[in-house]
């Protein structure tokens, strides 16, 4: 037999020589063919890396009979699907009925009919190779499915970040504020999720969507005039008025969005909620809407304490970062006025892990240079 036979493999497991020797001889010319003399062997070739396509089992043997060999086939993920056929004397119908309640698919009795015998098997590795087809199919569409959500997730995240790069290149902060304040919202968030107060909101699904559309927390800044956003010094009372606006200027960037996708996203409603309402205050004193407490969400609660936090500890053009202690006191000192207190002890609890995020994602001095670079061509100064 060549080796490149592209045959059907039928196993045929019986303990008595002259049984063996009948079904090999009557197979041969049609098969390629393997024997076991009991239930070991039997199940030892039914587990190799070449598994037959069929298996004729007789039921009547010294150990380990058919019925468990059959049983344990059944119960091994590898050999499960192989057909097996039981070869036997027992014509009983509660003998069939007791093969097929193991998972056989079809009963021949003894002594056998050639015809029959060949019908048998021709019918079920028929039915086999259907089953196999199109299972392979389903693991197929399976896998490419989870390739292109893999790759849209890709798209869309590159999107996101490319989108809220653009809102930070106009003013004083660099990209990597983007990155800090994705991982302390999620820092915040994990450490949260358990808390019963915000168990019901967090979970990992929605986690994950705060990791993602964090980003866009500042992308209503593309619409503030750069004589505004990239003033060096405090504000005039008019011209905070028109930076107050990069809030709802960002829900409705976010909102346009949804609608011309014309379906709703869940990770672009989170952002809605973050960039709208990341800046009020637990106290109600804050803006847009001047809301306070559990009316804000808790996206929006969260982003106020990673932006406050990182806005302090960051470096600037025109300044240096403040201490990491002298920020948590800060922070710690808003619970109950500016931040929800929960989520200020959630931020105290994590402080040591805000300072490794800051450190893993600070500002090198080229990038200071470029945002200087960038403020001077566009008129603010340095």
């Amino acid at each position: 037999m060549s080796s490149d036979d592209t045959r059907p493999t039928i196993l045929v497991v019986d303990d008595t020589p002259d049984n063996l020797k009948l079904m090999s001889g009557l197979l041969k010319d049609l098969y390629r063919v393997k024997i076991a003399n009991n239930g070991e062997k039997a199940l030892a070739i039914a587990a190799s890396e070449a598994p037959p396509d069929l298996i004729l089992l007789d039921i009547m043997m010294p150990g380990m009979d058919g019925h468990e060999v059959c049983r344990r086939l059944k119960a091994d993920r590898a050999t499960r699907d192989i057909p097996v056929i039981f070869l036997t004397a027992m014509s009983g119908a509660e003998d069939e009925e007791a093969g097929l309640r193991l998972g056989a698919v079809d009963y021949v009795t003894k002594p056998i009919t050639p015809a029959v015998a060949l019908a048998r098997v021709e019918t079920h590795l028929k039915v086999k190779a259907g089953a196999d087809f199109l299972r392979d199919k389903a693991a197929y569409l399976e896998t490419e499915v989870a390739r292109r959500t893999r790759e849209l997730a890709a798209i869309q995240d590159v999107t996101i970040l490319a989108m809220a790069s653009l809102a930070e290149t106009r003013d004083s902060d660099t990209g990597n504020h983007i990155r800090r304040t994705q991982f302390y919202v999620r820092a915040l968030a994990g450490k949260l999720k358990d808390h019963p107060r915000f168990s019901a909101t967090l979970d990992d699904s929605v986690i994950d969507m705060l990791f993602k559309s964090a980003p866009l927390h500042d992308i209503g800044k593309v619409g503030i005039p750069d004589r505004i956003l990239l003033k060096p010094g405090r504000f005039e009372p008019h011209e905070f008025e028109i930076m107050k606006t990069h809030t709802t200027l960002g829900r409705d960037a976010i909102e346009h969005a949804e609608r011309s996708l014309g379906t709703p996203v869940e990770f672009l409603a989170m952002a809605k909620e973050i960039a709208y309402g990341h800046q009020e205050k637990w106290d109600g004193s804050g803006y847009p809407r001047g809301i306070g407490g559990d009316d804000i969400p808790v996206s929006a609660r969260l982003m106020a304490v990673a932006d406050v936090y990182d806005a302090l500890i960051s470096r600037r053009v025109y300044k240096e970062g403040m201490p990491h202690d002298k920020a948590v006191r800060i922070i710690a000192e808003g619970a109950g006025s500016h931040f929800d207190p929960d989520i200020v002890e959630a931020f105290l609890a994590l402080s040591d892990e805000f300072e490794a995020i800051a450190a893993r994602f600070a500002d090198s001095d080229g990038d200071m240079e470029k945002k200087k670079d960038y403020l001077e061509q566009a008129g603010a100064g340095g």
